[in-house]
């Protein structure tokens, strides 16, 4: 049976989860609502979940092109039609890209995951070699499931989680929804607003180039972000012509999902315990419009680069920033990814009991990744509509756990929820994407805004494969 392809406005679905987490988006990032009228949703089903994902997913892309359209609209007076495809928004929130003739490298390491302790579930994530040395080194086992498992069944899991935070690796005990919001950093974490918002002094009226076509043409985007919702981001500005330059340390590699986010960019690599690689950077900074970073929140003020100082290099920058566990509370500055937030935020419990299963199930694919990508992206763009409003910078802070209270608060979604048809080869572009690793295509753009295609004109390249510079002049 084909899916339902009509579009359907946003006020015929008011009632529904998509609608409800669209307005709570775009008011996040200062849209106006009338806007909303702009913006239609089309398709049927969702992704398999005890939440509301593809819901969630569907309205997360959509505030992300609204931004674009109302960006555009400055330009032409019309504000175009935007349409979000909510079975094709399931899709990109799992993966877009379909290698051709070979295959994507395992997403997790040889000990990363689920973990029976001797009261609950904690999960490791150990990708990252110095955090697979700092579970390790609590453990004291070699680099072996079975070892691991047998090691950490000994430990209780909150105990285990503790010493683990401590020798400065990434853990997370399953906690239920409830203890969450009781748990001090859920009460913290719960009570921020979905985004932090707030214009800085100084700036002046930008220049930028413009073609009706690419909203975006002519905007520098630094990248300072790794795994995943940053690189989300910065992908989606890509897509409408920003000029995005990401940047890594040397040595830096994240094989399971370099390919899926680095399309339409240039990645460059630098040291920043150099002298002369921090000062490149500095320069990056003032030539950018928009700056994307997830470290953790002291990490740029130990390089010389806090938010006072990236304000005087740069006054009117669009600075958008991302943390795990929120900017408040005791776990503030905490490290964490997607798959540790689901775990402590009673996500992955909630799942297990919704499916019915003995072990944490966590949402389709990263999705909470995905969808702070897209509100960063969203508030990326909002920033560019202000500053052409007021010449003014602007600074965002997103984290990871309040997005997950943001689809927890959608409520549970049905377990006879109709799923999604079947992924078919006709829902991939026709176009061959030569990337770093081979040809592969990709799934068909989940937005379309009238007159304004959601395309790259970048390929996704391998990481340290340009030089730290802008293509439009060097430094």
């Amino acid at each position: 049976m084909l899916a339902d392809t009509s579009p359907l406005s946003l006020d015929s679905i008011a009632a529904g989860p998509a609608a409800r987490f669209l307005r709570e988006i775009w008011e996040a990032v200062g849209g106006n609502p009338v806007h909303l009228r702009h913006l239609a949703m089309t398709g049927t089903g969702a992704l398999p979940s005890a939440l509301y994902v593809t819901d969630l997913a569907t309205a997360a892309i959509g505030a992300a092109s609204l931004a674009v359209a109302e960006l555009a609209s400055l330009r032409t007076g019309a504000f175009p039609l935007v349409q979000i495809d909510r079975r094709l928004a399931s899709f990109w929130f799992l993966t877009s890209l379909r290698p051709q003739g070979w295959s994507m490298p395992p997403q997790w390491d040889a000990v990363a995951g689920d973990y029976q302790a001797a009261d609950g579930w904690i999960r490791l994530h150990t990708n990252a070699p110095h955090h697979r040395d700092a579970a390790m080194s609590v453990l004291k086992t070699p680099v072996d499931r079975e070892a691991v498992a047998r090691a950490v069944a000994k430990w209780e899991a909150v105990a285990l989680e503790t010493a683990i935070i401590a020798n400065n690796g990434c853990a997370a005990t399953m906690r239920m929804l409830a203890e969450w919001a009781d748990h001090p950093q859920g009460r913290a974490v719960n009570a921020e607003p979905l985004l932090h918002r707030a214009t800085t002094a100084g700036g002046s009226q930008p220049r930028w180039p413009w073609l009706a076509n690419r909203p975006l043409q002519g905007i520098r985007v630094l990248d300072l972000t790794r795994i995943l919702a940053g690189p989300v981001a910065t992908r989606f500005l890509a897509a409408f012509g920003a000029e995005v330059l990401r940047i890594d340390p040397y040595g830096w590699e994240e094989p399971g999902s370099v390919p899926e986010v680095v399309l339409g960019k240039r990645c460059a690599r630098l040291d920043l315990k150099k002298a002369d690689d921090r000062l490149t950077l500095e320069r990056l900074l003032t030539q950018a419009d928009v700056l994307v970073h997830g470290y953790r929140p002291d990490a740029l003020a130990r390089l010389g680069l806090n938010a006072v100082r990236r304000r005087e290099l740069n006054p009117g920058l669009v600075d958008v920033c991302l943390d795990a566990y929120g900017w408040t509370g005791p776990w503030c500055g905490r490290r964490g990814f997607d798959s540790l937030i689901q775990m402590s935020t009673g996500i992955a419990d909630a799942g297990m009991r919704a499916m019915g299963r003995d072990r944490p199930t966590p949402l389709p694919g990263q999705s909470v990744d995905h969808t702070t990508g897209y509100l960063m992206a969203a508030a990326a763009i909002r920033g560019l509509v202000e500053r052409l409003h007021t010449g003014r910078g602007s600074e965002t802070r997103a984290s990871l756990a309040r997005t997950a209270w943001l689809l927890v608060s959608g409520g549970s979604q049905p377990t006879e929820a109709t799923p999604l048809a079947p992924e078919q080869p006709t829902d991939w572009s026709e176009a061959i994407e030569h990337t770093g690793w081979g040809p592969a295509r990709r799934v068909r753009p989940p937005a379309s805004i009238e007159g304004i295609p959601m395309s790259w004109d970048l390929p996704a390249p391998k990481l340290g494969s340009s030089s730290a510079t802008w293509s439009t002049g060097k430094l």
